[in-house]
C-alpha cells in the first residue's frame, strides 16, 4: 500500500506544481485553492507512504514523479520545448529514481 500512497503523492505534487504556473497566469481562488489542496494532499500521502519506506527512497521517487511529471504536463500543456536534450535529462532522473530504489 506504501508504493501507492507514494505514487499518489507524486501526482498530487505534480498538481500543485502545475497549479504554481496557473496561479501566476490566473489569479483566481479556483487555483489557489487548487494548488494548496495539491501540496497537502501531496505531503499527506508521503507521509503515508513513509510510515513503511524509507525516507530516502520515497524522497527521491516523490520528486522524481513531481519534476518528471511537471516537465512533460509543461511540454503537452504549456509548449515548453520537447527538444532531445531535455528529454533525455528527463530519462536520466527517472532511471536514477529506479536505480535508487534496486540499491536501496
Amino acid at each position: 500500500m506504501a508504493w501507492f500512497w507514494l505514487i499518489l503523492a507524486g501526482l498530487f505534487e505534480m498538481i500543485g506544481v502545475t497549479m504554481i504556473n496557473v496561479l501566476h497566469k490566473q489569479q483566481n481562488w479556483l487555483s489557489l485553492v487548487l494548488l494548496i489542496g495539491g501540496f497537502g494532499s501531496s505531503f499527506l500521502f508521503l507521509t503515508l507512504a513513509m510510515e513503511t519506506l524509507s525516507m530516502s527512497t520515497a524522497y527521491a521517487i516523490w520528486t522524481g514523479i513531481g519534476a518528471t511529471g511537471a516537465a512533460v504536463v509543461g511540454m503537452v500543456f504549456y509548449e515548453e520545448p520537447a527538444e532531445w536534450k531535455r528529454l533525455g535529462f528527463i530519462i536520466l532522473v527517472i532511471g536514477s529514481t529506479v536505480g535508487l530504489k534496486l540499491v536501496a
